[in-house]
C-alpha cells in the first residue's frame, strides 16, 4: 500500500512513530508512539486518522476514525498533541462529516482555523448573566418555558413523541435572526439525515445552519466525537467570529450508547446500566461549554435531545442531563395522542432562568396561562363523572381548550413574540359571553404583529384583532369535549 505524503512529512519532522500490534474493529493497539498525550490526533500510513483513547505502559489504545481496513504492522505517527477540528465561516450552510469533509456535493470547504475538540468550558469570571430570549417560534415554549441565549435546556421525550420536529422548528425560526445553528446528528440513518436537510431547505433555513452528520454505518468513534466536534465548531464562531450560536444535539442517548459500547470493548469496568463511570462527566463537560461571555457579549446555546424510555424521566440518562441543564422541555405521549403538537407536558416542563429574558406582560401571561391550565385539569376530572357541570367549570373547560388550541402548531408554523403576546392576551381575557375562533386568530395575527411599532400600539392592535376573531353567534355554544394532558406523577399518586 502506498504511503500518504502527509504521513511521510510528519515522520520526517520527527513526530512520534508507532506500529499496529492488534486490531479489534475500530480499536487499535499501537506499540511505541510514546511520548504521546491522551486524545492526541494520529495518522496511519494510509492517511486515515485516529485519536489516542488510553496510554498504557506497553502500548497505546487508538480509536480509528476511518472506514479503511488497517492491518497489523502498519505504522502510525502523531499529527497533533491534542484532537482538533477544522472550523470557520465557510461551513455555514453546508452538510459535513465529523472529520469536516463536505457531504453535500457543493465543493470543498476552506477552513479558517483549527479548534480543540475537547476544549475546556469558559471560566466563571469570563461569563455574563443571560438576559436575551431566544425565540423558538413555538408559543407554548416561548410563553411558559422560555429559552435564553446561552442557556442549556434539555428536550426529553419518548420515541416518536416529536423531539426532532420541535428541534427543527427551533432551527427554522432562526432563519431571519443573527444566530447560527449547528445541528448535530448522532448515529442517524440516511433517511433521517435526508428528512432534516429537506425540511431546512424548504423553509430556507439551511443558509445559516451547519449540519454535522454521523451515521449508523460509520465507526462508533465518530458517533462519540460528533457532539464535541459540533460544539468546537460553534465555539470558534462564538468566541472568534462574534456570532451567537445554537447547538442542537440529536441525540445524546445515541451518543451515550456509542460511548458505552466503546468502553465495554475497551475493557473499562461498567457502572450503572453498563455505562462507564465517567458518563456524567462526558456530558457535563460538553454542556458546560455553553454560556455567554463578557468579551463580546455573544452566546452559545445548547439544546440536547434525550430519549425517555416509556416516558420514564427518572431513568439514568434523563436524570443526568436534567441535573446538568438549566431546564427541560418534556414531551409526553399522552399529550401527543390528544393531538396536541408539540406534545409538551406543562406540568413537568420547567425553565430555571428563562424568565430573565421576558417582559412584564409575558411573565403575567405565563402565570395566568398556567393557572388556567391547572383549573382546566380539575374541570376535566369533574367532567368524567358525567353529571351537569357548574358554570365556572364550563368556563375553565372553554379556556383550557382555547389555550391548547393556541398552543397546537404544525411543524412549519412559527410566531414572533409579539404575535404570541397578542393571541395570549385575547384568549386569556375573553368575557363570559365571548367566543373566539382560534384558526381565524392565528391566520390574522402575523399581519397585526407586523404593524406594531412600539409597545403603545399593543392595546389598539389587540382590540382590532379580537374584533375580527370573535365568533358572532346568538345561540349558546355546546360544551367542548375536553382533551386532558396527563397528570404529573405526583397527581397520579
Amino acid at each position: 500500500m502506498a504511503r500518504n505524503v502527509d504521513f511521510d512529512k510528519l515522520v520526517a519532522a520527527g513526530k512520534s512513530v508507532g506500529e499496529i500490534i492488534a486490531i479489534e474493529r475500530f480499536l487499535i493497539k499501537v506499540k511505541g508512539l510514546q511520548p504521546v498525550n491522551n486524545r492526541a490526533l494520529v495518522m496511519f500510513e494510509d492517511g486515515s486518522k485516529g485519536f489516542v483513547q488510553h496510554v498504557f505502559e506497553d502500548y497505546v489504545s487508538v480509536l480509528h476514525l476511518g472506514n479503511k481496513n488497517l492491518s497489523v504492522g502498519m505504522t502510525v505517527v502523531e499529527q497533533h498533541s491534542e484532537l482538533v477540528t477544522k472550523a470557520g465561516k465557510g461551513y455555514i450552510g453546508r452538510v459535513i462529516s465529523v472529520t469536516g469533509e463536505p457531504l453535500d456535493g457543493k465543493g470543498p470547504i476552506v477552513a479558517d482555523a483549527i479548534w480543540p475538540v475537547f476544549s475546556p468550558a469558559p471560566m466563571l469570571y469570563k461569563r455574563e448573566l443571560l438576559d436575551t430570549q431566544l425565540e423558538t417560534g413555538v408559543t407554548v415554549l416561548d410563553s411558559l418555558f422560555p429559552l435564553l441565549r446561552g442557556q442549556r435546556i434539555a428536550l426529553l421525550g419518548d420515541s416518536k413523541s416529536g423531539k426532532t420536529t420541535l428541534a427543527i422548528q427551533t432551527a427554522i425560526n432562526q432563519r431571519n435572526t443573527d444566530a447560527i445553528v449547528i445541528y448535530v446528528l448522532i448515529a442517524k440513518s440516511v433517511k433521517d439525515i435526508d428528512s432534516l436537510i429537506t425540511q431546512l431547505e424548504a423553509a430556507d433555513a439551511l443558509k445559516n445552519t451547519i449540519i454535522l452528520v454521523s451515521t449508523l454505518s460509520e465507526s462508533l468513534a465518530l458517533s462519540y466525537l460528533a457532539p464535541y466536534v459540533g460544539c468546537s465548531m460553534g465555539e470558534f464562531l462564538w468566541q472568534k467570529l462574534n456570532q451567537d450560536v445554537i447547538v442542537i444535539y440529536d441525540d445524546l442517548t445515541s451518543h451515550a450508547q456509542a460511548y458505552r459500547e466503546i468502553a465495554l470493548l475497551s475493557g473499562i469496568s461498567p457502572g450503572r446500566e453498563s455505562y462507564p463511570g465517567d458518563m456524567f462527566y462526558s456530558h457535563s463537560s460538553l454542556l458546560e461549554r455553553a454560556g455567554k461571555i463578557s468579551d463580546n457579549h455573544k452566546s452559545l446555546t445548547a439544546v440536547p435531545l434525550v430519549l425517555t424510555p416509556d416516558g420514564d424521566i427518572t431513568a439514568y440518562l434523563p436524570t443526568n442531563i436534567m441535573s446538568i441543564t438549566d431546564g427541560q422541555w418534556i414531551l409526553d405521549m399522552q399529550v401527543f395522542r390528544n393531538s396536541i403538537r408539540p406534545a409538551v407536558n406543562v406540568g413537568l416542563s420547567v425553565t430555571r432562568v428563562g424568565g430573565r429574558g421576558q417582559n412584564t406582560r409575558q411573565k403575567n401571561q405565563g402565570v395566568q396561562a398556567l393557572k388556567y391550565l391547572s383549573a382546566y385539569d380539575q374541570a376535566v376530572e369533574f367532567s368524567h363523572f358525567g353529571s351537569e357541570m357548574a358554570g365556572g367549570a364550563q368556563k375553565d373547560l372553554t379556556r383550557g381548550n382555547n389555550l391548547y388550541g393556541l398552543f397546537t402548531q404544525k411543524a412549519n408554523e412559527t410566531y414572533s413574540l409579539t404575535a404570541q403576546q397578542l393571541m395570549l392576551d385575547i384568549v386569556l381575557n375573553l368575557g363570559d359571553d365571548e367566543l373566539v375562533d382560534i384558526a381565524t386568530l392565528k391566520s390574522k395575527v402575523k399581519d397585526f404583529a407586523s404593524k406594531m411599532k412600539d409597545d403603545s400600539d399593543f392595546d389598539k392592535l389587540r382590540d382590532q384583532l379580537k374584533a375580527e376573531s370573535l365568533v358572532k353567534s346568538t345561540a349558546p355554544k355546546a360544551p367542548q369535549t375536553p382533551q386532558a394532558p396527563p397528570k404529573s406523577e405526583e397527581a397520579k399518586t
